[in-house]
């Protein structure tokens, strides 16, 4: 027999699954990997997300939306906190997640890269500042299929993602960055 609190955590997992990231509705928490866990906490639902980058606009928003709709199906008392550690990373994004992104249009990230990230003072390859990362690797269009593709613009709409152009159509197209 499952206990009352198990399938309240399934039925707050669900709930909280689908909750759509503000900045790609297309996408879910669960999908992006910022959902980490929900767990029982003194009676209280305890749901623990991770920002995709320091300081990102939409987990305020997020942490609302999730508040108010796991309250609003009557699982309440909940509280949503965020975690720093481990740091996320592109690669929790799921092949789901991934497979909406590209039907969005939306080049998915490869590789997330690993191991120190060198910070410089001086200006990279191509003038940019060394401090400021490397640029994203090149993407598969989304569009067309292929991978002669060019960074345009090394932000887009959010931080997390940049603009790129399809050599092959001419299209332009989003791409989220390797993190």
């Amino acid at each position: 027999m499952v206990s009352t609190a198990a399938r309240r955590l399934d039925a707050a997992w669900r709930i909280a699954a689908s909750v759509p990231d503000p900045e790609l509705p297309m996408v879910t928490v669960a999908d992006l990997g910022i959902l980490r866990s929900i767990t029982m906490e003194y009676g209280s639902l305890a749901v623990i997300i991770t920002p995709t980058y320091s300081g990102c606009p939409a987990l305020t928003e997020i942490a609302r939306d999730l508040h108010g709709r796991l309250t609003e199906a009557g699982l309440g008392p909940v509280t949503v906190r965020t975690a720093l550690a481990p740091a996320w990373t592109t690669d929790w994004i799921t092949a789901e997640g991934r497979r909406k992104l590209a039907d969005a249009g939306i080049a998915p990230p490869g590789p997330a890269p690993h191991g120190p990230v060198p910070l410089t003072l001086s200006r990279g390859p191509g003038g940019r500042p060394g401090g400021a990362g490397p640029a994203p690797a090149a993407s598969q269009c989304p569009l067309c299929g292929s991978a002669d593709t060019e960074l345009t613009a090394a932000f887009s709409g959010t931080a997390c993602k940049a603009l790129r152009r399809c050599r092959s159509c001419g299209e332009p197209f989003e791409q989220v960055k390797e993190l």
